[in-house]
């Protein structure tokens, strides 16, 4: 053991000097990050738990070994005898020379390259546990031919379809069934956003469907695993084997895997039904009930206007107009939420929210050789952009031209978007002005039988108002999600499952009409 703890004290010494050679954007690009030892070696103890009575051989296996922290964890837990055979996988030369250095002589074999493009050993040869903190690649850093690859690559293998805009984790972890033997341990430090995303619907029917989902831990989102990610982290536990129909699921949550600050049994069916799993975290329903009409049913909801650079077309007005750009030109726009105390949003006679900080927003349609002739002020601003490379930005460039943007009505009630706060993170806000907003917040609309009474009787805007912002801050925190570091995010399709039931009452609607989306 001695000898063990000697090559875990190098590996962390190792771990930090990889590091530092690479930028925080680089390491995110990789999904580069490291696994605290101590919660490495809290999961390979809760493995030994499981599989102690089991005196069999084991074959091991890490899909993203980085420098050995689960291989480490698992020798220092289990009997020497318990292991035949370890394997790890990692695409970093740099990492992979480390782990083949510190582990090749406790019998780790290491295999540089990506394992989303190994092929699986032959049904033989598959291993019995499995223990990983795979990369955290978002999809944004994931090309097109990738995510084809990948995408067909889990088409094939297990008949399932899953969304572009899923991380590599995801992947990592549909991909490992091939590696896996009947029976296998899997052990999983992945993000707990799965659990309610759309694009997480593979993974949880994967867990229902396809295994026998055993165990979902998720920490705290205010305790975060990793000093250099802002990710609230699940570890997610499964064997593969067919589920059974009664099967129930522990479901824990806080504190650590081995001590969780609360445990509650789930049943599979459960899982099935519900379209966010963080829900079923509950002790109890909180007193929530189904509504008859949730929010999207009367409320059109978007998001406000991505313009690619808000620090070059969103401008105070004042400096807007003291640069020469015509006011048909320029867009009101609200602050972002951090700027707005104001609850309710009034106008001066052009349609500006009187607000300490007016802005304006660049939007015109013309094209450059006519703003060049026509208005020379306006275009020595643009001219100004194109040298810092602004009409070559994501978003600018796919625009005709550049300097146009994404069309929105004023929307008269806003939602911020992000927030923190345990007790109403969100918040709603009356726009009585012409201001659109950026995307920072999202941008709600009446629709149907709601738009006609408000037309009718614009005096109900204000009881509307006030049965909005009666929607209690756990019915945003339920159908919403949370980041590491208890930051929380509310999209469109969130926002609208939210209870509606007081706002089509106070606006005397009919409540046994059939809504729909």
């Amino acid at each position: 053991m001695a000898r063990i703890l000697d090559t875990e004290a190098s590996r962390l010494i190792e771990q930090q000097c990889l590091d530092q050679q690479k930028s925080q954007p680089e390491r995110n690009r990789w999904g580069q990050f490291a696994t605290p030892p101590e919660l490495s070696l809290d999961i390979a103890k809760y493995a030994y738990a499981r599989l102690c009575r089991n005196r069999t051989m084991l074959r091991f296996i890490d899909p993203a070994i980085g420098t050995g922290s689960f291989f480490s964890a698992m020798i220092q837990t289990f009997p020497a005898e318990m292991l035949s055979h370890a394997i790890g996988v990692e695409l970093d030369p740099r990492f992979a020379d480390a782990a083949r250095r510190l582990w090749g002589k406790h019998g780790l074999r290491v295999v540089q390259g990506d394992f989303t493009e190994q092929s699986p050993p032959p049904a033989s040869d598959t291993y019995s546990l499995l223990l990983t903190n795979p990369p955290y690649v978002r999809h944004h850093h994931l090309t097109a031919e990738q995510k084809a690859r990948l995408g067909g690559r889990v088409a094939a293998r297990l008949n399932l379809r899953i969304s572009g805009l899923a991380g590599l984790y995801c992947y990592f972890l549909l991909l490992s069934d091939a590696w896996l033997a009947d029976g296998a341990l899997s052990i999983w430090l992945i993000p707990s956003e799965f659990m309610d995303v759309n694009y997480g619907e593979t993974i949880r029917q994967y867990l229902v469907e396809n295994v026998k989902l055993l165990h979902i831990h998720r920490f705290c989102p205010t305790q975060v695993q990793f000093d250099d990610a802002l990710v609230s982290s699940a570890i997610v536990v499964f064997e593969k084997s067919s589920p059974g129909k009664s099967d129930r699921v522990e479901f824990s949550f806080g504190g650590s895997l081995g001590k969780p600050d609360m445990v509650q049994y789930v049943d599979r069916s459960a899982l099935r039904r519900s379209h966010k799993w963080t829900n079923l975290f509950e002790c109890s329903d909180n007193g929530r009930k189904a509504s008859s009409v949730v929010l999207g049913e009367l409320f059109q909801v978007t998001r406000g206007v991505a313009t690619g650079n808000n620090g070059f077309f969103v401008l105070p007005y004042t400096d807007a107009r003291r640069l020469g750009i015509p006011m048909r030109f320029l867009q009101p726009i609200i602050p972002s939420p951090r700027h707005m105390a104001e609850v309710v949003i009034e106008a001066d006679d052009k349609g500006y929210p009187l607000l300490d900080k007016r802005l304006a927003l660049i939007d015109c349609p013309l094209p450059e050789e006519k703003v060049q002739e026509m208005y020379p002020e306006f275009w020595s601003y643009l001219a100004s952009g194109k040298a810092k490379g602004v009409h070559e930005g994501y978003l600018a460039s796919r625009r005709t031209p550049w300097y146009s943007q994404e069309k929105r009505e004023a929307p008269p009630i806003l939602c911020t978007y992000m927030g923190r706060g345990k007790e109403h993170p969100f918040r709603f806000i009356r726009n009585k002005s012409n201001a659109i907003a950026a995307n920072v917040y999202l941008l709600l609309y009446p629709k149907g039988e709601l738009k006609s009474r408000l037309a009718e009787e614009p005096a109900l805007w204000e009881k509307v108002f006030e049965a909005m912002r009666g929607i209690g801050g756990a019915e945003f925190i339920n159908e919403g999600r949370v980041y590491g570091g208890g930051l929380h995010k509310m999209e469109p399709a969130e926002l609208k499952r939210l209870p509606a039931e007081a706002i089509a009452k106070v606006a005397g609607l009919n409540l046994q009409k059939t809504f729909a989306f």
